[in-house]
């Protein structure tokens, strides 16, 4: 009594606890119904909730007059049960299973007011000694708790919802809400209640509620049934989201808790993971029907297959007097009538296009003189002038050696033909496409390999500066990508550092990123600052990138004074290696190129000291596929001060670039600058050590 109590209190409305009540506590004691009339106006009483009883039975003991039958007039004048063991008899007409079966009616008192009255039916006789007595009425006093919580819906369809409660297979009745654009679910059968994993105890009916992976099909096949009055049908709708967790886990995919052994142990419906054979039927001007079932039924199964072969048709010739015997699927593919005379095999030549009779001649001979099975395809000609392929299959009846006529089968074969044709000329047209994309591919990859060469030999730069660049193309080859790099003396002593990204592959990107790399070194020899030098790339890339935007970090080393102006357009920080320490200089939160006109950029100014090495890089150096850039940066910063021992600009990109830090298959752009101590001697290359000439 105590966990029915519970489960009671938890209802949201009196149906649901008459539901709950019936189940936990009476059912138990052998009773099958429950009622539970509230007391109201003039001395009326109104029906709050029921259990175990049909909805038409439910509507017609909606409303009870004062002149109610005798046992519920007694049991509330006399505030006291009354308990009919052998059912009430003739006399009395209560709702129940019958004359015979036993009843009780038990007024629901509150507070020394009689709020209500409860009849509790048997499907027999019953004998009700103290014990039963003492536990039904224990149960009714839980009843008193929630009846003044809202009623039961009245259901305006009583007679659909009771034959749905009928069916073995789930069903359930949907209805247009408040909102016109809103359907709920009315009501669901038993069956459909444990289908959908008692996600109508929820309290949300609408349809997205109910069904919330499925609804949009739904609500599309209802809507379709109330606009066309038809039955609407679909074979397969999925329940499963791919991102849900599997049945029996939690939220989050893990293990369910396990019950508390304090508490009674909940029941969880099994969940149901498809609606297959759904029917959706139209039912009055604002409800649908729906019925599926959670195993497939051949019998619908048989039919859907026979739907797909409404194009076959069978036939059968006779050559020694009698008819030609045509199925009903055959005069729909010759167009004709079914008063119209079937046509035998060696009579339909008028009625294939003339470049098709060799074909049929071919089969004919085949039947009778060669005696076996054969088939062709035949255009043949309807009556409206139309033309129909169909596939003939054949064989012959034979008697000893004689051939007595033919069985087969049509097939219209018309669409298929029309989608080989489609597809051959979609295949012409995709090889010519195919042919321009490998001829755009080639010439970006050739312009990109011009501009922005694998690997740049080391170089001796003014004021003691010593730089080594790479560029990693993109894993994928068809990936022809956009990164750009460039290290060049300016005329008035200063050296240009730059690197950048313009977004997307392609011929595109490459021809972006040539436009970029040629205005920003033809920018640089007017010989204003980096900002300024950024602020006009930004124009360049508005009006001439198509859309496109781009990351780039542009700087310029003053030998005179050793000092490093440099700005950043939303691109990665620069990596500074000083005494055997790799650290990241802090970029000014500035935005991308080609995002907005007009756009002042800042600047940074580092000092260089001798020794230092300073490393530009871009962003497929870093970035990993499931991780973000923080990481990669981490990543980085360490490896580097694995490899500060590495003077060499050479032997630093070529120690970074083979270790896998990036994982996307992006291409990569990384420059090192070192500036030399004084009599340091131009490092050597990876093949030995060695100064080169300053020319090198």
């Amino acid at each position: 009594m105590r966990r029915t109590a519970a489960a009671v209190e938890t209802a949201d409305d009196v149906g649901e606890a008459a539901r709950t009540l019936l189940e936990g506590g009476l059912g138990p004691l052998g009773a099958d119904s429950l009622w539970l009339w509230r007391c109201a106006d003039a001395g009326c009483l109104r029906l709050a909730g029921h259990a175990g009883v049909g909805a038409s039975e439910a509507l017609a003991w909606w409303w009870i007059p004062p002149a109610a039958p005798e046992p519920i007039r007694a049991a509330l004048d006399g505030n006291a049960p009354v308990w009919l063991g052998d059912g009430p008899g003739a006399a009395s007409v209560l709702p129940g299973a019958g004359p015979g079966a036993a009843q009780a009616v038990l007024p629901l008192r509150r507070r020394g007011t009689t709020a209500g009255v409860a009849l509790v039916g048997w499907p027999g006789p019953v004998h009700f000694d103290p014990a039963l007595r003492k536990a039904v009425t224990g149960l009714m006093d839980i009843v008193v708790t929630i009846l003044d919580r809202p009623d039961t819906d009245a259901a305006d369809a009583p007679l659909l919802v009771d034959l749905l409660d009928a069916l073995t297979h789930p069903a359930a009745l949907l209805r247009i809400g408040a909102t016109a654009d809103v359907l709920v679910v009315e009501h669901a059968n038993e069956a459909a209640v444990t289908a959908l994993g008692g996600r109508l105890l929820t309290g949300d009916r609408t349809l997205t509620g109910v069904f919330p992976h499925v609804h949009a099909a739904l609500d599309r096949l209802a809507r379709r049934a109330r606009h066309t009055r038809r039955a609407q049908h679909a074979a397969h709708l999925s329940l499963v989201d791919p991102a849900d967790p599997a049945p029996g886990s939690g939220p989050s995919g893990a293990a369910a808790t396990a019950p508390d052994p304090g508490q009674p142990e909940a029941v969880v419906p099994e969940r149901q993971d498809a609606l297959l054979d759904v029917r959706v039927l139209p039912a009055g001007a604002d409800r649908c029907a729906v019925l599926w079932h959670c195993a497939a039924d051949p019998g619908l199964a048989v039919g859907r297959a026979v739907a797909r072969l409404q194009s076959v048709a069978t036939f059968q010739d006779s050559l020694t007097g009698g008819d030609t015997v045509w199925s009903e699927q055959a005069y729909g593919i010759f167009g004709m009538s079914r008063d119209e005379p079937p046509l035998p095999l060696l009579a339909l030549r008028p009625r294939v296009h003339q470049e098709d009779g060799e074909a049929l001649t071919t089969l004919l001979r085949t039947l009778t003189e060669r005696r076996t099975g054969a088939q062709t395809v035949l255009r043949v000609l309807l009556p409206e002038g139309s033309v129909r392929h169909v596939r003939v299959a054949a064989e012959p009846l034979l008697d000893q050696n004689a051939v007595t006529g033919f069985v087969g089968v049509f097939q219209d074969v018309s669409a298929t033909r029309r989608t080989e044709l489609a597809l051959t000329a979609t295949f012409d047209h995709l090889n010519a496409v195919r042919s321009q994309a490998e001829l755009r591919h080639q010439l970006a990859l050739q312009l990109q390999q011009a501009i922005v060469p694998e690997a740049t030999a080391l170089r001796e730069l003014p004021g003691g500066l010593v730089a080594a660049a790479r560029y990693r193309p993109a894993a994928e080859e068809y990936q022809v990508g956009g990164d750009w790099y460039d290290v060049v003396a300016l005329p008035d002593g200063k050296v240009l550092l730059a690197v950048g990204d313009i977004a997307g592959h392609g011929i595109d990107s490459v021809t972006g990123m040539v436009a970029l790399r040629n205005a920003q070194r033809a920018l640089a020899f007017t010989g204003r600052p980096p900002a300024e030098l950024m602020g006009w790339l930004n124009e360049v890339t508005l009006r001439t990138g198509g859309g496109s935007t781009a990351t780039a970090v542009c700087a310029l080393y003053d030998p005179a004074d050793g000092g490093l102006v440099w700005s950043s357009a939303g691109h990665l920080p620069l990596l500074l290696i000083r005494g055997g320490r790799a650290r990241l200089l802090d970029p000014p939160q500035d935005i991308l190129l080609g995002a907005v006109p007009s756009y002042t950029y800042e600047e940074r100014r580092t000092e260089l000291e001798p020794g230092d090495t300073l490393l530009f890089y871009t962003d497929g150096l870093v970035e990993r596929r499931h991780d973000g850039l923080g990481p990669g940066l981490a990543r980085l910063l360490a490896v580097a001060g694995r490899l500060a021992d590495r003077e060499s600009p050479e032997l630093l990109v070529d120690a970074l670039l083979g270790t896998a830090l990036g994982d996307t298959d992006d291409d990569t752009s990384v420059v090192a600058v070192r500036l030399r101590r004084p009599g340091e001697a131009v490092p050597g290359d990876p093949g030995g050590p060695g100064a080169r000439p300053a020319g090198a």
